[in-house]
């Protein structure tokens, strides 16, 4: 769209828009189990999910490019027509907004993963053995009590859910070019936070001599002993929902990282759920105020990463189980997707495209079935992420024709 015109400078702007709703299984696509030859989407049973599929128009989403595998934030930054190349957003920024924290210009925020290491800083496991909430907020609040201020930077530590944290460092003279120091396996020592450029050398001598002062305050600890620091990065300027695209959006997730993104957006933020079942009570409680609904679900991913075939599947069942309630809302509009894939044969993220449906009175359907290789087939295609916004919104009836 961008090519011919300015997406924006397309949006009808009048009244009887459809209404839109976005379910996102985070992680969602996989790939074929040896023995089946089926991913763990084909695998489950998804009575809701088939009989949408012969009602919708079926593709498989490329979500950055050929052979990106892609954060979750450029994953979901894509499946809102943010283009996540240009616009490049670190992840602390995502969960700093997530949990509320009103980023000012020259904060820097960073992504922490509560983390068990050796005494040579050499991890064992990165997420802490997936800690509880409680335990997980114990912790941060420890270090926090301890450390407020590092060089004359003030530092904020906030716990945001199970092993995962965020800092926030407010002064002068902050940069975003710092290591990541997440080795991202086990086995492999803690990176060192050094800058590349000179401007965010005084953010990685902060971060280094937080990390001393970690280790001595973990030191009694067996299991959260260490932060894993990545993801840095500084609040952007993004035009919102609203002025994009004139759609008034609620996001509903549970994870304060995909709030964030929401919020970065523009999105209002509806009350956290605690389940998936409070998820769905949430749109129902709320349709009809909002012209946009953005789903987050997140246990398709934490399956895929804890390599568990059948956790997904069952993860993927309990979503299709709920797909009823959404359609009894009568939306005008009902995207099916992912922001990435999470194979539970590789147990990360991963470059395959997601398989995806867009769901209304305009769709043209190809198959009977919600799956890799019917969506590989279907009306859609192999699908760009940022693409897909134009293509819901026009099948919303939210956009103008172009020319005479």
């Amino acid at each position: 769209m961008s090519s011919i015109a300015p997406l924006q400078d397309l949006v009808f702007r009048g009244e009887g828009g459809g209404t839109i709703v976005f379910v996102v299984m985070d992680g969602l696509g996989g790939l074929p189990d040896p023995k089946t030859g089926l991913t763990e989407l084909e695998s489950a049973s998804t009575p809701n999910l088939d009989g949408l599929a012969c009602r919708s128009s079926l593709g498989s989403l490329l979500p950055v490019g050929s052979g990106i595998t892609p954060g979750s934030g450029p994953g979901h930054l894509a499946l809102f027509g943010y283009d996540p190349v240009a616009n490049i957003v670190g992840r602390g920024v995502l969960s700093a907004l997530g949990v509320g924290f009103d980023l000012e210009p020259g904060d820097v925020a960073a992504r922490i993963n509560l983390a068990t290491v050796d005494s040579d800083r050499i991890v064992l496991d990165r997420r802490a053995g997936r800690i509880s909430d409680d335990e997980g907020r114990r912790v941060v609040e420890k270090v926090s009590g301890a450390v407020k201020n590092i060089d004359g930077i003030d530092i904020t530590l906030i716990h945001e859910k199970e092993h995962r944290a965020v800092l926030i460092m407010r002064g002068d003279g902050l940069g975003v070019d710092v290591a990541e120091t997440d080795p991202q396996l086990v086995g492999l020592k803690m990176i060192e936070p050094d800058a590349s450029n000179e401007h965010s050398v005084r953010t990685a001598n902060v971060v280094k001599i937080l990390l001393e002062q970690v280790d001595n305050i973990l030191a009694d600890e067996s299991v959260a002993n260490a932060f894993l620091v990545r993801g840095f990065g500084a609040h952007p300027n993004y035009s919102s929902f609203p002025e994009r695209y004139g759609l008034n959006a609620l996001a509903v997730a549970k994870y304060p990282m995909y709030r964030g993104v929401a919020r970065l957006v523009g999105m209002e933020i509806a009350t956290p759920p605690l389940s998936n079942e409070q998820t769905i009570e949430t749109l129902e409680n709320n349709f009809g105020s909002h012209d946009f609904y953005f789903l987050h679900f997140k246990d398709t991913d934490t399956s895929g990463h804890d390599e568990d075939f059948e956790g997904k599947m069952a993860a993927i069942e309990e979503i299709d189980s709920m797909i009823p309630r959404i359609l009894n809302l009568n939306p005008d509009v009902l995207v099916v997707t992912g922001d990435h894939s999470t194979p539970t044969l590789l147990g990360e993220h991963s470059w395959h495209h997601v398989p995806t449906m867009i769901h209304s009175k305009w769709a043209r359907p190809s198959s009977d079935a919600f799956g890799e290789t019917s969506c590989r087939g279907g009306d859609l295609g192999v699908l760009h992420g940022i693409d897909l916004m134009p293509l819901v919104l026009a099948h919303s009836l939210r956009l103008n024709k172009y020319g005479a």
